[in-house]
């Protein structure tokens, strides 16, 4: 550990969207790591005369000084738009601008320049109309960084849940659940579970992937033939507990005992943390070679330049990157 003070990056996302309105929001905050924000000068300085928000927007460029998080002003590292931004409309000519803002910090977090990156909502559908193939941050992030198999991880104080698999139809998931997939992805969650959140010996529950973890074979194979046996190989690494009935592993007796759940799906899992959670959950990508974090909402482009975006999200994400930052040992 380290008393250097630590610089997380932020990128403001889809420029439309409420990226901008909720960093301008957290930025009236101190806090005790620095923030450096990717983004378009202009944009923010719009967005902030929508909000009625006094923020001193201070330009930043690799090398400078990097100071604390000071309440009302930014250190924004200046990327222009490709065209003018009106908050709520989306223009696929801006989607190169939006990849440009996660290469920057990608590169910057490999390379050492900062110690974690944060994310701000993008707009996946309007990425892909302008002709770029973007499935989301954590596949982006898994190919940029060269990483053999990326965990997600959705977080807030009362759960946190990874997923065996994540943006794909349910008619396709039984077939992607394999020994080898299963196997990649304990051992990455084990290993963040140790050095990113300091646990010695992290408590996971498992969920099945079918109703009531298959009933020994009555309502599906895949329990007995993959999730079981993968299972036992990791007993002496954590303390596994599963396949369990997702439908009964989310109730408190058994998330009592719980560091981290892995699901099966992406809507397995997700739906439980987002009603304990919502607006105050982050997203975690878990086996990259740096820390990343990200909100757990979209762009809300009905709520952008109307003061109405609350950054609470936003702020969560932050500060779970300052403590995997801290807390990471190697």
């Amino acid at each position: 550990m380290t008393n250097k003070i630590k610089k997380i990056v932020i990128t403001s996302g889809e420029p439309a969207g409420i990226g901008p309105d909720i960093i301008l929001k957290a930025a009236m905050l101190n806090f005790d790591a620095c923030w450096i924000i990717l983004g378009d000068k202009a944009v923010f300085e719009a967005r902030a005369e929508q909000l009625n928000l006094s923020v001193n927007i201070k330009i930043w460029l690799p090398g400078d000084d990097c100071p604390a998080q000071t309440a009302g002003q930014i250190l924004l590292y200046d990327v222009p738009v490709i065209n003018a931004v009106i908050a709520g409309q989306l223009d696929k000519q801006n989607s190169s601008y939006v990849i440009k803002l996660l290469e920057i910090a990608c590169d910057g977090c490999v390379d050492k320049t900062f110690d974690a990156m944060v994310t701000a909502p993008v707009h996946k559908g309007v990425i892909c109309d302008s002709g770029l193939n973007f499935s989301g941050h954590t596949e982006f992030l898994e190919e940029r960084t060269q990483s053999q198999k990326v965990v997600m991880m959705l977080a807030c104080s009362k759960l946190k849940v990874a997923l065996v698999t994540t943006h794909l139809p349910l008619k396709d998931v039984s077939q992607a659940i394999t020994t080898e997939l299963l196997s990649s992805i304990l051992t990455t969650l084990i290993d963040a579970m140790k050095n990113q959140f300091g646990l010695v010996r992290p408590n996971i529950l498992v969920a099945g992937l079918n109703p009531h973890a298959g009933e020994s074979g009555h309502m599906g194979f895949e329990e007995i033939e993959i999730i079981e046996p993968v299972l036992k190989t990791f007993k002496e690494q954590a303390n596994i507990i599963g396949p369990l009935p997702a439908d009964t592993l989310f109730t408190p007796p058994y998330l009592a005992k719980a560091d981290c759940v892995l699901a099966m799906y992406h809507d397995q899992g997700l739906p439980v943390l987002k009603c304990l959670g919502f607006g105050e959950s982050v997203n975690i990508t878990l086996g990259l070679p740096i820390i990343r974090t990200s909100v757990d909402h979209g762009t809300a482009l009905d709520l952008a330049g109307n003061g109405q975006a609350k950054e609470q999200s936003l702020i969560c994400a932050i500060q779970t990157a300052f403590d995997m930052a801290t807390s990471q040992k190697n």
